[in-house]
């Protein structure tokens, strides 16, 4: 960070607060209830056919019987608060460009949010939404709205090698890429989940490794 290791920074003050209320108010309720709106195929918020919103069932069902390595919140805010650094599979870097504090506070102040097919608000988002809308409050990069083409952006980047920030990509639907997450360290990344509602998950659960696609990196 800027003005060297030990200097006082305001910005990760006020996010030590939200990530701990974050991570309060996930520990109180066991999933966010999804909604899903009427969708009209002329509005530009519908994304594609293949998506998520057409596979609901299936998508509850298997991420629910699969995801077998449950985050505990209160002790990831924790460690990323911390700044703690590990040794898991991935790296704990952060790209050059990105300022992992302003990320930081855009993911956390999403945690909570239920899912909601076709919307962008703090009422609800898919998982599209909640990554360009992440990136455009935080570091004020646009994406694009939907999976599939934010698939197609910036350079391809290997399990081994995901960084702070960088895109993840799944095929839960058969159609692929149908979702999208933002990696943050240590295996775990935070995305939109049909399920649960924007929250934190671990890439190497049965129902997210089965279903990773690959990733890519925004910033160089």
């Amino acid at each position: 960070m800027p003005g060297g290791k030990n200097a006082c920074n305001p910005c990760w003050s006020v996010g030590v607060a939200l990530l701990l209320g974050g991570a309060t108010l996930l520990a109180g309720c066991s999933s966010s209830v999804p909604r899903y709106r009427s969708v009209d195929k002329e509005s530009p918020a519908v994304i594609q056919e293949d998506d998520e919103f057409h596979y609901v069932t299936k998508i509850r069902t298997e991420e629910t019987r699969e995801d077998d390595k449950k985050v505990d919140l209160k002790k990831v805010t924790k460690d990323l608060t911390a700044k703690r650094q590990t040794s898991g599979r991935y790296s704990n870097l952060t790209p050059k460009g990105l300022n992992r504090d302003e990320l930081l506070l855009g993911v956390v102040g999403y945690l909570g949010v239920p899912y909601s097919y076709g919307e962008q608000s703090r009422e609800g988002m898919d998982c599209s939404a909640f990554t360009a809308q992440v990136y455009a409050d935080a570091v004020r990069r646009t994406l694009p709205r939907s999976t599939r083409d934010q698939f197609q952006i910036g350079s391809e980047v290997t399990p081994d090698d995901l960084q702070f920030g960088d895109l993840v990509f799944f095929n839960t639907t058969g159609y692929s890429p149908s979702h999208v997450g933002i990696y943050i360290e240590d295996d775990l990344f935070v995305h939109a989940s049909v399920t649960y509602g924007v929250t934190i998950s671990s890439l190497e659960s049965t129902y997210y490794r089965k279903r990773f696609i690959g990733a890519r990196r925004v910033f160089d």
